[in-house]
């Protein structure tokens, strides 16, 4: 559970499931993505607490790029509350030919878990992690299958940091049974804005703003 006070700054970070279009001036600032449902429930839930949400996703990211532009996208805008997807460009471009970009499972880790003492040091209220996912109903994918160990990381990493954690592949799985996946993305990673709008949804369960 995370406790919401005046004032506090909530920051989003991950790749283009969490950017959504938010350079785009019709969605600028928070995307037309699950930042876009949580942010503005939290806006009218709270109007009092003038609360500042901040979505700095960029589409395409690894957990490599959040490296390079941590300080300047996270720990600057010192943030109450930090949440964080990524993941499943690291993982995916082990099998998009693009293997120098890719990043494997132990940079994956190392890589995370330093970022995230980093912004333990700096962040006063809570972490929260949101599960890397896939809609994909066909349990032998081979991708998916190795998007089990990233997600394991992740369940690490929030114990040890004591963060709150998302389980989005967990509840997809369960749902994708009688949602077929084709329903939920084009592409199996960029969900339609119903599904975006599904995910804000669990994001906020789980945290219980």
């Amino acid at each position: 559970m995370i406790n919401l006070k005046r004032n506090d700054t909530i920051v989003f970070i991950g790749d283009s499931i969490t950017d959504a279009g938010r350079f785009d001036a019709a969605y600028e600032p928070f995307g037309n993505g699950y930042v876009h449902f949580a942010a503005n429930y939290l806006l009218a839930k709270y109007p009092e607490y003038d609360i500042g949400v901040i979505n700095t996703g960029i589409s395409g990211n690894t957990v490599r790029d959040l490296s390079n532009r941590w300080q300047k996208d996270c720990l600057n805008h010192k943030p109450n509350i930090l949440s964080i997807l990524i993941g499943v460009n690291d993982l995916c471009r082990q099998y998009a030919n693009r293997l120098n970009e890719a990043v494997l499972l132990d940079e994956y880790e190392l890589t995370y878990e330093r970022l995230l003492s980093q912004a333990k040091a700096k962040c006063d209220r809570r972490l929260i992690l949101m599960e890397p996912f896939l809609f994909c109903r066909d349990k032998n994918n081979p991708v998916y299958i190795a998007l089990q160990e990233y997600i394991r990381v992740v369940h690490k990493l929030a114990e040890k940091f004591d963060a709150v954690l998302v389980p989005l592949q967990n509840l997809i799985d369960k749902k994708i049974e009688n949602v077929p996946q084709q329903e939920w993305s084009d592409d199996m990673v960029h969900p339609y804005q119903w599904a975006h709008s599904w995910i804000a949804q669990r994001w906020i369960e789980f945290t219980k703003l």
